[in-house]
C-alpha cells in the first residue's frame, strides 16, 4: 500500500493499482492523518478540522468515513480483526504505514537525509521528481490544510535550492540553467536561488550571463526591497569578475547555525506551527554546531535560544532530552575554566530543559544544581538577559514540594523587575505570567487578573499571540471558582469558556501543556460542586490518568476498580499541577476509606493548606487545598 498527497491524495495498491478512496470527506480524513505523521489525531480535532460548523451527527459521520476507508485500504483484512493502517488510539485515530510508504514522508527524509549527508542527493532528486503539484491539492482549504501546504511548498523550494547548491559543490550543475531560471523567476526575493543560479551559469561556460545575473538580483534587491545583497552574492560576483574558483562550502542547511538559532528564537514566540518549527530548527543548528568542533560557537548556539518557559512539563521531550545532553557534553568539554557567561547560558540551557514534570529524582538534583550555579554565574557577570534566563530556570525547578507559590512569586518578581528596567519585553511577558500563577495558587485572583491584563498588553511588543491563550484560560479558572460563591455564575458558564481556551490551546504548539489540561478542569469544576467526574471515554486524561482513574471509576460505580487504581497511582511529579494530584489522591482515599493513602496525602499536603489545588498551574482549580488537607487527615486519624 502506498499513500500520496504530494498532488491530489491517492492511494495504490502493491501492484501499483488505484484505490478507491470514495469522497472528497473521505480523501480528507486519510490526508489529516497523513499530516499528523503517525501520530494520534482526536475525533474532536477531526471533526473541527473537517467542518467549521460541525453537524449533530458528526462523530458518526467520522466513523462511518473512516470505516469506509479502512475497508478501501485493507481490503482482505479477515473480519472481527484489528485494522493496522488507520488504527484507534486513545480518543482518536493514527495512520500506521512506514515512512518510505507515503510520499511526503519520503520526501522529508530525503530532505533531511540531504541536508545531513550531501551524498543523498539522489534520493532528494527522486523525491522532487515525486511532486504531481500542490500538496493536498484537492483537499478544501482549511486551516490545517493551508498550513501544511505552506509549510510543505517552503521546503520544497529549500529542496531544490540543497539540490542544486549539493551538485555545484560537486562540480556538476552545468545542465541546472533551466531549472534554477524558471526557480528564480517564479520566486525572485529567494536571494539564495540568485547565486545558484549564477553558480549554474558560470558552471556552463556562460560568465557573462552569471555576471547579468547577479546584477539583476542586486537591482531587484535593491530598488524593490531596499536592500543591498548579502555577502554570499558579493563575493561569488567579486570570485567571477577575478575568475577565481566559486566553490562556495557545502551546507546541509539553509543558514548557518547562528542564523538558524536566531530565527529559531524569533519563531518561537508565535506559538502554532511555528513554535514546533523553531524547535526543530534549533536541534539542528545545535547538531550543525556540534559538526564544526568548535566548542565556543556550539555554546553559544545552545545558550542563545533563550526562549522564556512557563510550563514545567517538556512540549517535546526527545528533543529536550538532546538538548539537555549537547550542553552537558559542551560543558564537560569546556571545563570549569570556560569563561562564565558562555557556562551560565549552558547551565541555564540545562536548567530551563530539564522541566521538572518529566524528571527523575537524579535528574531533577542534577537539574537545581545547574539552575543555581547559572543564577550564581549570571549574578557575577552583570548581563540582565543572561539572569533572567538563569531565573527562568531557576523558576521552573522550585516545584520541589507542595506550598512554594510565595517562592515562585518572588522569582517573578525578580525577571520581572530585571526585564522591565532593561527593556526584555520577552521575560516582562513572563515575569507577570509568573506571578499569575502564584496569584492563583494563593486564591488572590484579584492580583492574578491584574498580571494576566499586564501580560497582555506586553505581548504587543513580544509579539507573543501565546499569552492570549493563557489569559484565556485564568479567566476560565476565576469563573470556576466565583462559581462557588452566593450568586456566582453557573457552572456552565465556566465549562463553556474552558472549552473556548482548549480550542485555542490545541493548535498552539504545547502539547507539554495541552494534553489532558481540558478534562483535568472538567473534573475540577465537577468537584467544585460536588458531582462526580467526567466519563466520557473520549477523554484524554494525558500524563494525568493515573490520579484520575480512581475518581473516573468511582463515578462507574466500580469501586473496587478504584480501589486498583489508586493503589497503583504513583507520587505525583514536582510539576505545577502536583497539588492538584495530590488532593486527587486524598479526595479518593478518603471515599474508599485508605486511610494509609489518605495520612500520606496529608503529609504532603501540609506546607499547602494555603493554596488551591490545581492553581498553581493559573489555568484550572480544584478548590482550597485546606478541604482536601482536612478531609485527608479525619480519615487518617491524624487532626
Amino acid at each position: 500500500m502506498r499513500i500520496d498527497v504530494l498532488g491530489a491524495v491517492r492511494a495504490l495498491g502493491d501492484d501499483g493499482s488505484p484505490v478507491d478512496l470514495g469522497g472528497p470527506r473521505h480523501r480528507e480524513v486519510l490526508a489529516r492523518l497523513v499530516a499528523a505523521e503517525g501520530r494520534m489525531v482526536t475525533t474532536d480535532t477531526l471533526v473541527g478540522d473537517l467542518w467549521t460548523d460541525p453537524p449533530a451527527r458528526a462523530v458518526g459521520a467520522l466513523r462511518t468515513f473512516v470505516a469506509a476507508l479502512r475497508r478501501a485500504l485493507e481490503p482482505g483484512r479477515p473480519p472481527r480483526t484489528p485494522p493496522r493502517v488507520i488504527v484507534t488510539e486513545g480518543p482518536g485515530y493514527a495512520l500506521r504505514l512506514p515512512r518510505e510508504d507515503v510520499d511526503v514522508h519520503r520526501f522529508e527524509d530525503a530532505l533531511d537525509r540531504t541536508r545531513r549527508a550531501p551524498g543523498a542527493v539522489t534520493d532528494l532528486s527522486a523525491a522532487l521528481a515525486a511532486w504531481r503539484g500542490t500538496a493536498y491539492a484537492d483537499v478544501p482549504d482549511s486551516a490545517w490544510a493551508q498550513r501544511e501546504r505552506t509549510r510543505l511548498e517552503e521546503l520544497r523550494l529549500t529542496a531544490v535550492e540543497l539540490r542544486a547548491r549539493v551538485l555545484l559543490d560537486a562540480g556538476e550543475g552545468g545542465d541546472l540553467v533551466a531549472e534554477l531560471g524558471a526557480h528564480v523567476a517564479e520566486h525572485p526575493w529567494r536571494e539564495p536561488a540568485w547565486g545558484l543560479l549564477a553558480r549554474a551559469l558560470h558552471r556552463a561556460g556562460r560568465q557573462a550571463d552569471a555576471l547579468a545575473t547577479l546584477r539583476r538580483a542586486r537591482a531587484m534587491l535593491v530598488d524593490q526591497l531596499g536592500l543591498a545583497p548579502g555577502a554570499e552574492l558579493q563575493r561569488l560576483e567579486a570570485e567571477i569578475l577575478t575568475g577565481a574558483g566559486t566553490a562556495w562550502p557545502a551546507s546541509g542547511a539553509r543558514f548557518g547555525p547562528r542564523t538558524t538559532v536566531d530565527l529559531a528564537r524569533t519563531l518561537a514566540l508565535a506559538g502554532g506551527d511555528a513554535l514546533v518549527h523553531s524547535r526543530r530548527d534549533r536541534l539542528t543548528a545545535i547538531q550543525a554546531a556540534e559538526r564544526t568542533g568548535d566548542l565556543v560557537l556550539t555554546a553559544r548556539i545552545i545558550g542563545a535560544y533563550d526562549v522564556p518557559a512557563i510550563w514545567s512539563r517538556a512540549d517535546d521531550l526527545e528533543q529536550s532530552r538532546a538538548v539537555v545532553a549537547a550542553a552537558e557534553r559542551t560543558l564537560t568539554s569546556l571545563g570549569p575554566g570556560s569563561p562564565p557567561d558562555l557556562r551560565a547560558r549552558l547551565l541555564a540551557t540545562v536548567a530551563v530543559e530539564s522541566r521538572s514534570g518529566d524528571l527523575t529524582a537524579a535528574e531533577r538534583e542534577r537539574a537545581r544544581r545547574a539552575a543555581d550555579e547559572a543564577e550564581a554565574l549570571a549574578r557575577g557577570v552583570g548581563d540582565p538577559a543572561l539572569l533572567v534566563f538563569a531565573l527562568n530556570g531557576v523558576f521552573l525547578q522550585s516545584f520541589s514540594r507542595p506550598g512554594l507559590a510565595a517562592v515562585r512569586d518572588r522569582t517573578g518578581a525578580e525577571i520581572l523587575d530585571v526585564a522591565t528596567r532593561h527593556d526584555l519585553p520577552a521575560f516582562a511577558v513572563l515575569g507577570r505570567l509568573v506571578r499569575l500563577q502564584s496569584a492563583s495558587a494563593t486564591g488572590d485572583l484579584d492580583t492574578a487578573a491584574a498580571h494576566a491584563a499586564a501580560a497582555e498588553q506586553l505581548a504587543a511588543t513580544a509579539e507573543s499571540p501565546l499569552v492570549a491563550v493563557l489569559t484565556a484560560w485564568f479567566r476560565a479558572r476565576a469563573t470556576a471558582a466565583r462559581g462557588t460563591e452566593p450568586g456566582g455564575p453557573a457552572p456552565a458558564t465556566a465549562a463553556a469558556q474552558y472549552r473556548a481556551a482548549e480550542d485555542a490551546l490545541r493548535t498552539a504548539g504545547m502539547p507539554g501543556l495541552h494534553r489532558g489540561l481540558f478534562p483535568l478542569a472538567l473534573l475540577g469544576l465537577r468537584l467544585l460542586h460536588g458531582r462526580a467526574a467526567p466519563t466520557d471515554p473520549h477523554l484524554d486524561w494525558g500524563p494525568y490518568r493515573p490520579w484520575t482513574q480512581p475518581h473516573v471509576s468511582l463515578a462507574q460505580g466500580k469501586r473496587e476498580e478504584a480501589r486498583a487504581a489508586l493503589a497503583a497511582a504513583p507520587e505525583p511529579p514536582r510539576d505545577h499541577l502536583q497539588e492538584a494530584m495530590w488532593c486527587l489522591t486524598a479526595h479518593a482515599a478518603v471515599r474508599l476509606g485508605e486511610r494509609g493513602i489518605a495520612a500520606a496525602a496529608a503529609e504532603s499536603l501540609r506546607d499547602a493548606a494555603g493554596e488551591h489545588a490545581g492553581a498553581a498551574s493559573g489555568m484550572l482549580t480544584l478548590g482550597p487545598v485546606a478541604r482536601y488537607l482536612a478531609e485527608a487527615a479525619a480519615c487518617a486519624g491524624t487532626r
